[in-house]
């Protein structure tokens, strides 16, 4: 099989690899869609995914594909299945994994960070990792399981009630699969924050509410206009930099709650107004990948219930994986696509 080895300092090489034999509970994937995420983005800057990156290693931890073979012991899913890969997998026995945090694991490991991933014709996981796909699901959509089972993580930590008021501030893939979680879970307006015209576009065309240019509008003055509402009930952070956190504070309702949900870059800081999140009695939260709701999001994939294809807006092959993360950098994108076996949706 062919796979795109990370080396490490920006680079990458296409090499053949022998396909691995399948231990009893191992499944072999022919990997047709994978995701470019934001963490692959800061490995490629030489910086911590989810777990600690030794090169060379075959990323890609969001994706689809076929089972093509399964081990002797394999119940869970069989050949011909489509299926989707939850990258995470926990030791069970630190004390965040006892105390039941197991996304706080203090050994997690992931495929595509640790072990060999999506970006490759073929990948071999651990039959648990495996979530089945409705057969008539475009693989590109089911690549996406992994980012809204991330998502749907941070949903729940937001504590959306039904009624509230919502700002979604960063309008990348994240955002725009946030927002239309945000609407799933009750919200009375759901309005995307983002700089880039063709996002806030796409933002209004997946259900958001309303959308504002933060670099020509005041954000709260806008949101005020758009939902009557003097600052969001909930506040979801989805760019991962110090002047997206302080337009987040800002724009906070007195009692609200405050999502971090994005990937900053190591060493990352913002100067909190104390007193503002004092006089506000605000709530800040973060988020870490997915525990437990990878099934969820397949649910909600399999039943329709979010726009995906309007955000995939870039497909690349094997052989470009660099230029595929760099797109994912670009103000061009919303969500690229590696394709190992071509444009096949």
């Amino acid at each position: 099989m062919k796979g795109s080895f990370f080396l490490g300092n920006g680079r990458f090489e296409v090499r053949e690899k022998e396909i691995p034999a399948l231990g009893a509970h191992d499944v072999l994937i022919r990997n047709m869609a994978a995701g470019v995420c934001g963490t692959d983005v800061h490995i490629y800057h030489g910086e911590e995914g989810s777990a600690a990156v030794t090169p060379p290693v075959i990323l890609g931890h969001e994706y689809a594909g076929l089972v093509e073979a399964v081990g002797s012991e394999v119940t869970a899913v069989a050949a011909g299945d489509h299926v989707t890969v939850d990258p995470n997998m926990y030791c069970g026995q630190c004390p965040n994994c006892r105390a039941g945090k197991k996304q706080l694991c203090e050994r997690m490991v992931a495929v595509g960070v640790n072990f060999d991933g999506g970006f490759a014709e073929h990948s071999v996981v651990p039959e648990g990792q495996c979530f089945k796909l409705a057969p008539n699901l475009p693989y590109e959509v089911g690549a996406m399981a992994e980012p809204i089972a991330c998502c749907l993580h941070g949903i729940d930590l937001a504590e959306i009630r039904p009624g509230q008021r919502v700002l979604v501030i960063g309008g990348g893939a994240i955002g725009l699969i946030m927002a239309q979680l945000a609407r799933l879970s009750g919200a009375a307006s759901v309005v995307v924050s983002e700089p880039i015209e063709m996002r806030r576009k796409i933002a209004v065309q997946v259900g958001a509410d309303g959308v504002i240019d933060p670099i020509h509008e005041d954000v709260r003055g806008r949101f005020q206009e758009l939902t009557g509402r003097d600052g969001a009930e909930v506040v979801i952070e989805c760019v991962g930099k110090p002047v997206a956190v302080k337009q987040a504070v800002e724009a906070a309702a007195p009692g609200a709650m405050l999502m971090l949900f994005s990937v900053p870059s190591v060493g990352a800081t913002y100067e909190l107004p104390l007193f503002d999140i004092f006089k506000k009695e605000l709530t800040i939260r973060g988020s870490m990948v997915n525990p437990d709701t990878h099934a969820r999001a397949v649910a909600l994939l399999n039943a329709g219930r979010l726009q995906i294809e309007p955000l995939i807006t870039h497909r690349f092959p094997l052989t470009e994986v660099e230029g595929a993360i760099k797109m994912q950098m670009s103000a061009e994108s919303i969500k690229v696509l590696v394709k190992p076996w071509g444009d096949i949706k």
